[in-house]
């Protein structure tokens, strides 16, 4: 299935693109499920999958409704702990949503799409429309967090302990967890496990939608370190609401050409990772499927190629690039660089696609090199602490936990830089946990 998940700056359009998006797909012969949290002007609010064209689904995310559903669920897990302390029950009619239950309800759906629940034999596209753009980076980082949060908390293996349970809570004085907060536990990683798998995947692309203007452009710069820390690929930026080129009226001219110098920077900046679609301006805000349907036609023209060449596209539009294998994102960001495996020309061989095996360096005195591309990266917005065997990374708003691979957790960390906006950590063997030879 290939995924395409939507975000940009809040207003700039993205619930239209998506919809748009998935309109496209469908009428190149794609079975496509749209998800949105947000209504969709001509679009049915229901929250299973109903047909709407032609080999095209939507579904709607009630956060609500899954926050009540989860809440009573936990509820009935727990009665019999409720009943000894005495509590009430609670109802569903008064229970009021907190905050983050709408972030936990786009996982749940994207578990649902991903595992086919919805729809048997499943859909070809699956086009996911995101929270703005700050806030989808943090929820598709979130499956990798909580898990890990889970782990710690919750270690399955401490389950192998279980006969010894009251022994231990007799000695502690504190009861033991139960055998159901386990079990609900490891439910719930399997759950997160395949979200993360579904974000993670090759097949899996984002597409940022902005209108292009100063403020885009802003938002976007900072946007991209984060994208690179994560790991996340971007295989199209939409710019929305293109004004005509060449008007009459100065003020429209005016307008168009400061997009049109927007756009110029963006291919520059993001070249050649990705490609740039412009979808004019209706005049108007749709208002249903004619109107998306309009949106798609206009963005078959005006398909720029990929960005740093000349040759355009073609007339796929918003569905470019779904009509076969997804370019995908790398297996991961970081490679080692391996400083005694010279090129021909006697330099550092150039940076390996997922080069995260790490070899024994041939003596104790070698320095070996974690990179991670951070395009527009700050270093006065950068920290980097090492806990134990794993590094925590901080770029300006953004923080990821990353594993040490088992090379380097026998290393310690010997120094960092950041040039040409990329992060080079120093690993200096430990000569008391490296093997010596004979």
């Amino acid at each position: 299935m290939r995924t395409v998940l939507v975000t940009g700056p809040g207003g700039a359009g993205r619930t239209t693109v998506a919809a748009a998006t998935a309109l496209a797909a469908a009428r190149r012969g794609h079975r496509t499920l749209l998800l949105s949290a947000d209504a969709v002007p001509g679009f049915p609010g229901d929250t299973e999958p109903t047909q709407v064209a032609d080999g095209l689904w939507s579904a709607r995310i009630d956060s609500g409704a899954h926050f009540r559903s989860e809440l009573l669920a936990l509820q009935d897990r727990a009665s019999g702990l409720l009943d000894l302390l005495g509590g009430n029950r609670l109802d569903g009619e008064e229970l009021t949503e907190l905050p983050g239950a709408s972030q936990l309800a786009l996982l749940h759906a994207l578990r649902r799409a991903a595992t086919g629940d919805w729809q048997p034999g499943g859909h070809d596209v699956l086009v996911v429309d995101l929270p703005p753009l700050r806030d989808a980076l943090a929820l598709l980082t979130l499956p990798e967090q909580l898990r890990r949060c889970l782990r710690r908390l919750l270690p399955q293996e401490r389950q192998a302990a279980r006969a010894l349970r009251p022994m231990l809570a007799q000695l502690a004085g504190v009861p033991a967890p139960a055998q159901w907060l386990y079990e609900a536990a490891a439910r719930k990683d399997d759950e997160l496990a395949t979200v993360q798998a579904l974000i993670e995947d090759r097949t899996t692309t984002l597409r940022l939608v902005a209108e292009p203007g100063p403020a885009a452009e802003d938002a976007l710069r900072s946007a991209r370190t984060g994208l690179a820390l994560y790991g996340l690929r971007v295989d199209m930026l939409v710019a929305n609401r293109v004004l005509p080129r060449h008007s009459g009226d100065p003020w429209f001219a005016a307008l168009a050409a400061q997009q049109e110098k927007a756009t110029d920077r963006w291919s520059e900046g993001w070249a050649p990772t990705a490609a740039l679609c412009e979808v004019p301006h209706l005049g108007r805000d749709p208002r249903g499927p004619e109107d998306l349907g309009l949106l798609g036609a206009g963005a078959e023209r005006t398909v720029l190629g990929r960005v740093g060449t000349e040759a355009p596209v073609g007339g796929a539009g918003l569905a470019a690039g779904l009509d076969g294998p997804a370019p995908g994102r790398a297996d991961d960001p970081w490679w080692i660089e391996d400083p005694y495996v010279p090129d021909g020309v006697g330099e550092i061989r150039p940076p390996r696609s997922g080069g995260r095996i790490v070899p024994a360096p041939p003596s104790a005195d070698t320095v070996l090199t974690w990179c991670l591309p951070l395009p527009g990266a700050v270093k006065q917005d950068l920290q980097l602490v090492r806990r134990g065997n794993e590094l925590l990374l901080t770029v300006g708003p953004f923080r990821r936990i990353v594993p040490l691979e088992s090379g380097l957790r026998r290393c310690t960390v010997s120094g960092a830089a950041l040039t040409d906006g990329v992060l080079r950590v120093r690993f200096t063997p430990d000569p008391d946990l490296w093997p010596r030879s004979g």
